[in-house]
């Protein structure tokens, strides 16, 4: 008989029975690649991610009709979704009478596998199994984890597929009804979720705060100082809440300043840590979507290059030969900053707060070079390079200053010079920000060349890039390292938010605020935070998947139970027409809306005064409109922009748009 490895994807499999056998042959079944050594008598295949989908039977599916209360007691059924590929494991399971799942190693990777050897065993019942396990698709990772096979972990799968369950759920029974109450169904229906609803309700309170915040006037006092022709600004270490009480300070400033205190000393500023999936996520998102980031990572992942993108850990393990890996990049684009490195006497990594088994931080595997990978690959590469570098590069060393001076009033200063780059000059994406003094002695007079008073006002509270949300999500137990970019990009699919740093529409605001009015447990961290340590209960064998889908099914029970579904209904469709207002029209001053045509489905902005008045105006056809609160000086109408697969550009004003196009066909 033979020998069954199963594995995630296509690409993996090719790269792992490469690694495995010499003799590797590809024939294609059913469109699906098989590759197969006859000296090993194996058989190696990838999946498509999950071939088994989760849902409701069919006759659950009119929204409209079926009370939602019947779905929390539908049976959930297994629906295969990789037919092709179903087939093609039937057919090899009469082949062999051994399987190992390869997948990957993580919770959703152990259901994928599972699912697979499934569906072998239906067919040949008696067969054995077992488990490889990898953190990188490198030859030595591979070959390691297929001498020293483990125990498939049936409880690990367990748990994802509970959590799966309870997310079909959550969101079939919310999603449709805030979609009914809403009237938007079909291709524009309101998704809820039970990370999603909580991570929009950040979004929103965080919006909600900067609108309502009111700026606070107060004044602070600066002095140049100058010696030794070096000039150098402090400020007076206290703020005033009025003019006159500034002036009476400024006033009192003598023409010279006693130095009262200083101090010098060098300070050592230690390396960043391993990248974790939330650190990588964070630090990526300054050049892509978290989501796009991940998916580029995956690829590096498969291809080689990086290991496994998934993981909380941030302390390499021992197993690690840490000086060999940059020993192979001495003859690459980092050839200075492996060098850098390998000066010291001896290489110190830094460790995180969480260190874990399953997987190490994320670090290079191969070296790469910038023309076998496109754009965004190089840019999640060498991102991933530079951070596993700087972890073991040499401190950075400053020269940090600080003291009072006596003008009448007390000025104090911190300033720091960058004396070292040293782990700076691998990891160049934070700029040291420096501030220079000149060295002072306690007791001496210097010079006030200058003295002035600066109104300022308070600001709000910045909205949340990506980056900052990913880490607030894991903060507060919203979702996993494997789905929190997913959640993100949900919301931005769903036109819940547009931009980076995010910013809420119309529609968010409506639908956060009718479920705080109607079921704020929905919109709070502390469900959903206490499902996921539920999960962490399953995969330990601690907690049964029938406890805790039953506990989800009576909370949902009681939120229908309680609702009012007609004040939600007001407060989500007024949500939703407001969400189309984009000002009043110019001829009757009824509301302009964004509208479609029902001959051809087209959208256009038209007057609800319609049909006494037939005002319209054109607009793209193509890319996801959003309504900013950006107002036209001339014309009151609400500037737009489009979202593209390129990015965000700039509709602005339709009104003044139309008119341009009209002046330009009269020339």
């Amino acid at each position: 008989m033979g020998w069954l490895i199963i594995t995630e994807k296509d690409n993996t499999a090719r790269r792992i029975s490469s690694i495995l056998f010499k003799d590797v042959k590809k024939s294609r079944k059913n469109g699906i690649n098989i590759y197969y050594s006859k000296e090993a008598s194996a058989y190696v295949v990838g999946l498509r991610g999950h071939i088994i989908q989760l849902d409701f039977p069919e006759e659950y599916n009119n929204w409209s009709k079926i009370p939602l209360e019947s779905l929390l007691k539908a049976e959930i059924k297994k629906n295969i979704t990789e037919k092709k590929i179903v087939d093609v494991l039937r057919e090899l399971a009469k082949k062999v009478d051994r399987v190992t799942i390869a997948t990957d190693f993580d919770r959703e990777g152990e259901l994928i596998g599972v699912e697979a050897l499934e569906i072998i065993k239906e067919v040949n019942p008696k067969i054995k199994f077992d488990r490889a396990r990898y953190s990188a698709i490198t030859p030595a990772d591979i070959k390691k984890a297929f001498s020293n096979l483990k125990e498939v972990d049936f409880n690990l799968a367990k748990s994802a597929e509970t959590r799966q369950k309870i997310d079909l759920i959550w969101g079939a029974v919310l999603t449709r009804l805030i979609s009914v109450s809403s009237g938007r169904m079909g291709k524009e229906f309101l998704s809820v979720g039970r990370v999603q609803s909580p991570t929009l309700r950040l979004i929103v309170e965080r919006e909600n705060e900067i609108k309502n915040f009111k700026p606070q006037k107060y004044w602070e006092i600066f002095a140049d100082f100058i010696k030794d022709e070096e000039l150098f600004t402090c400020k007076l270490d206290r703020r005033f809440d009025s003019k006159e009480s500034a002036l009476n300070a400024y006033n009192n400033i003598r023409d010279r300043a006693i130095v009262k205190k200083f101090e010098k000393r060098k300070r050592n500023e230690r390396p960043p840590i391993p990248f974790n999936t939330t650190e990588f996520l964070r630090e990526a998102s300054r050049f892509m979507s978290p989501n796009k980031a991940m998916n580029v990572a995956e690829s590096l992942y498969m291809s080689g290059y990086i290991s496994y993108p998934r993981t909380d850990n941030t302390v390499y393990p021992p197993t690690i030969n840490l000086k060999g890996i940059v020993k192979r990049f001495l003859n690459s684009d980092f050839e200075k900053e492996a060098k850098l490195v390998l000066s010291q006497e001896r290489l110190r990594a830094t460790r995180g707060k969480v260190e874990s088994q399953d997987h190490p931080p994320i670090y290079p595997t191969a070296v790469a070079r910038k023309d076998k990978l496109s754009k965004d690959e190089w840019i999640i590469y060498e991102l991933v390079v530079r951070r596993f570098l700087a972890t073991l590069s040499p401190d950075a060393i400053w020269i940090v200053k600080k003291g009072e001076l006596d003008a009448g009033e007390v000025f104090s200063f911190s300033a720091k010079q960058i004396l070292d780059k040293g782990w700076r000059e691998v990891y160049h994406y934070h700029k040291p920000e420096e501030y220079y003094v000149p060295d002072l002695v306690v007791g001496e007079e210097i010079e006030v060349v200058d003295k002035r008073i600066e109104e300022k006002a308070t600001k709000p509270p910045g909205r949340y890039s990506t980056g900052n949300l990913i880490a607030i999500m894991e903060k507060l137990g919203l979702g996993t390292k494997s789905t929190r970019h997913e959640i993100i990009n949900k919301l931005y699919s769903r036109k819940y938010v547009f931009g980076n740093p995010l910013k809420p529409t119309e529609i968010a605001f409506a639908v956060i605020s009718a479920l705080k009015d109607s079921a704020e447990e929905i919109t709070t961290p502390e469900m959903t935070s206490k499902l996921e340590k539920d999960m962490d209960k399953i995969a330990e064998g601690s907690m049964s998947d029938r406890e805790v889908i039953s506990e989800s099914v009576q909370f949902l029970e009681r939120i229908l139970a309680n609702l009012d579904r007609k004040a939600l209904s007001q407060k989500l469709r007024e949500g939703v027409r407001k969400d189309k207002m984009i000002g009043k029209c110019p001829i009757c001053s009824k509301e302009l809306i964004i509208r479609k045509s029902r001959e051809n489905s087209r959208r256009f902005v038209g007057c609800t005064g319609f049909p006494e008045c037939n005002f319209t105006l054109p607009l793209p056809q193509k890319g996801t409109i959003y309504i900013t609160s950006k107002k036209c000086d001339k014309h009151g109408i609400n500037k737009i922009k489009i979202r593209t697969k390129k990015g965000y550009w700039d509709l602005g004003c339709v009104y003044c748009n139309y008119l341009e196009w009209q002046n330009s066909k009269k020339k």
